[in-house]
């Protein structure tokens, strides 16, 4: 899915910006290089040419020979299988191309480029793809700037569960809804997440219902009340008494505490 991001006007001013840099090829190389985001440089066929060194340092590659002259993105099984090569296309057609959220195949990455990226399971990424033009208004070159939204760590099943409880917080919890996202029965579930995160699962959802009513508790067009229903969870009921529990104050304590600041 083709999606423009917040960062989009940043975006727009620093493509400008390299656009204008390309002119000095030497200046353009030196600042993509100690550039702070993963970029990667593809030829007019989709063939990398350049790739920075935050890019070699975000997956543990050792040499970026393993990449330059020999990785083509529009023969990415990847990238064929995640349904993108169309957006891909458009961004070397001229477009420049926002796509948000995209799960980072770091088996793959793993296997080809013999890293083992750390001890990072699951990444998503949202990228940027924007073309640069030679004097004729060709595309020469297609930039692509990766931004690093979410890494998850510890064994798959977790993951999924994790990933799962972040896209359904508002629900009520349910044990057998988590452990079936996770593949597992809801006893060994609760027994593999416990050991890896240090606390139960349910715990873990109303840790998150926590992090959700403390951020909307900035918004002081609504009442306490109504920031506890906005959670899913009754302001009248025991919850208040778990909220100041773990963040050592009461709801409208804290709030008080956020406005003098």
């Amino acid at each position: 899915m083709t999606k423009k991001t917040s960062h989009e006007p940043d975006i727009n001013r620093l493509r400008a910006s390299f656009k204008d840099i390309w002119k000095e090829e030497e200046l353009s190389s030196k600042i993509i290089e100690f550039f702070p985001y993963p970029i990667q440089v593809y030829g007019p066929d989709g063939t990398s040419v350049m790739v920075n060194k935050a890019m070699m340092d975000e997956f543990e590659i050792a040499d970026r020979e393993f990449i330059i002259g020999r990785y083509n993105i529009f023969k990415d099984p990847d990238i064929a299988v995640s349904g993108l090569v169309k957006q891909v296309k458009r961004a070397f057609k001229g477009e420049t191309v926002y796509l948000s959220d995209l799960h980072v195949p770091l088996k793959t990455i793993k296997k080809c480029y013999a890293t083992d990226s750390h001890d990072v399971n699951v990444m998503y990424q949202d990228a940027t793809l924007f073309p640069i033009y030679n004097g004729a208004g060709k595309t020469v070159y297609v930039v692509v700037i990766l931004i690093t939204r979410r890494i998850y760590k510890g064994k798959e099943s977790i993951i999924k569960a994790k990933e799962y409880l972040k896209n359904n917080w508002g629900k009520e919890f349910n044990i057998d809804e988590v452990s079936k996202a996770a593949n597992l029965s809801p006893y060994h579930f609760s027994r593999v997440f416990k050991h890896e995160e240090g606390i139960t699962p349910y715990n873990y959802y109303l840790n998150m219902k926590i992090e959700k009513i403390k951020e909307k508790l900035f918004d002081t067009n609504l009442s306490i009340s109504e920031v506890f229903a906005a959670c899913g969870v009754d302001y009248h009921g025991h919850f208040a008494g778990y909220f100041k529990k773990i963040v050592g104050v009461t709801p409208s304590e804290y709030r008080r505490k956020i406005r003098n600041k």
